[in-house]
């Protein structure tokens, strides 16, 4: 099956990538307010982009009736936001700062959270949280009237106690639980793990290995003769 993405609506698009593109991992992304009432909202169109500079990259929306919502309000006033990342246990106030709340009411309350102040930035990041990363923002760009693109450079990280190894810095994934954003209402967990090593050229080769293609260079190893 083929299909044109310009034959076909972007709702259409949108049903087709997010459950193409799965798992997603999800930004709870904080902001502050000029009354300095803390904004949550998730995101799964999200990733990191690079680690020199260490940047991420956030897909904004506007609201179905093309107003400009709280987050990236806010981004554009302030010039920062939090990436606080969703496990296991965050899971369900997520959810709960994803509804659709009157003015004036707090995400992070309704959800029964609270916030922490950051390292290196103004906004608060959500104390619950078991990764938040500190952003200023590096560009944001309006993709089109209803849609901008914010890159924020990551200034500082700060992770629930036990999860870094303070010398090695790596993560214990079995006290990490991240979920993943499926499609629609699917979540997934992420602790079903294993292992792939990339082989070794060319001792993890041998007659009985898959073909691999000609490299374009003749004068390589596998072009001679």
């Amino acid at each position: 099956m083929q299909i044109d993405f310009e034959k076909i609506t972007p709702h259409e698009r949108y049903k087709l990538l997010t459950a193409a593109v799965v798992p997603r991992p999800i930004a709870l992304v904080s902001t502050l307010g000029p009354d300095g009432m803390v904004n949550a909202a998730p995101f799964s169109f999200f990733n990191v982009f690079s680690e020199d500079p260490a940047l991420a990259v956030l897909g904004l929306q506007h609201a179905p009736d093309g107003s400009i919502k709280d987050t990236t309000r806010h981004i554009l006033d302030n010039g920062e936001f939090v990436i606080n990342l969703v496990d296991r246990r965050l899971a369900e106030a997520m959810a709960v700062c994803a509804a659709r709340l009157p003015a004036g009411i707090s995400e992070i309350e309704a959800a029964g959270l609270s916030v922490s102040g950051s390292q290196c930035i103004e906004t608060p990041r959500i104390a619950e949280a078991p990764v938040s990363l500190e952003c200023r923002t590096w560009e944001i760009r309006q993709i089109t009237p209803t849609r901008h693109l914010a890159v924020g450079e990551i200034v500082a990280l700060s992770a629930r106690d036990g999860l870094i190894d303070p010398e090695t810095l790596y993560f214990d994934m079995s006290a990490y639980e991240p979920v993943g954003r499926l499609v629609a209402n699917s979540y997934c967990h992420t602790d079903d793990r294993f292992e792939l090593s990339v082989p070794r050229w060319p001792e993890d080769f041998s007659d009985t290995s898959p073909p691999l293609p000609l490299p374009s260079n003749p004068a390589s190893p596998r072009g001679q003769s």
